[in-house]
């Protein structure tokens, strides 16, 4: 094969070459991008309240059906974020149950990530409930909107101690929107494994803010 014949079969076989190479892909979010987006979302409504309700029609929560609901951003640091859940009761203290207050703290960094979900229960003077300060860790990275929460130990212990062996499996759930998203809405959530019947949630419309209501109990 002469000079101009190697030339001309490598110039020819250039294009195909170049067609074998894969295509370019679009790199998905990582997981460090999913925790940090959605710890900067949760913090985006720092100071603010919001006015809900229930949105799950499970039976068991007939009592819950109707009420005025408020979740109040009313702690934040960097590592904590304290949401106070008031709920109308014309049976409680000034019409309003102010008894809960969902507190979601961070450990570690980038896809190491974890978050915590604890409830405060307390009573009205001020004092803890019996079944205060249970919840869970998320167990693996989640999405920018929602982490997902199993219980842990510490609160199956309780919850045994308490004879609230239906508590067992509980999973709670977080979703959030950034405050600036002109639909942004805020959702908490009780289901359980044992349980695919149980559903309580409650939904917020995290784009207009409501005034700030008193603090929560012990508060």
């Amino acid at each position: 094969m002469t000079r101009t014949q190697i030339l001309s079969a490598l110039i020819a076989a250039a294009p195909l070459a170049g067609c074998a190479m894969p295509a370019p892909q679009s790199a998905s979010p990582s997981a460090a991008t999913a925790q940090e987006a959605f710890w900067q979302a949760l913090s985006s409504h720092c100071g603010k309240a919001y006015a809900g309700g229930l949105a799950s029609t499970d039976a068991r929560d007939a009592d819950w059906a109707g009420k005025r609901m408020v979740a109040h951003w009313a702690a934040c640091d960097e590592a904590r974020v304290a949401i106070a859940f008031h709920v109308a009761d014309p049976e409680a203290s000034a019409g309003w149950n102010r008894s809960r207050t969902w507190i979601v703290t961070r450990e570690g960094e980038g896809a190491a990530t974890r978050f915590t979900l604890k409830h405060d229960h307390r009573h009205a003077d001020g004092e803890a409930d019996a079944v205060t300060f249970y919840g869970g860790t998320s167990a693996a990275a989640g999405s920018a909107g929602a982490q997902d929460f199993p219980v842990d130990g510490e609160s199956v212990a309780l919850f045994t101690r308490e004879g609230l062996g239906a508590s067992l499996t509980n999973v709670w759930r977080v979703e959030v929107d950034p405050a600036a998203q002109t639909d942004a809405r805020f959702a908490y959530q009780l289901t359980r494994r044992n349980d695919p019947t149980r559903l309580f949630r409650v939904e917020f419309d995290a784009s207009t803010p409501i005034a700030a209501p008193p603090a929560a109990w012990g508060w």
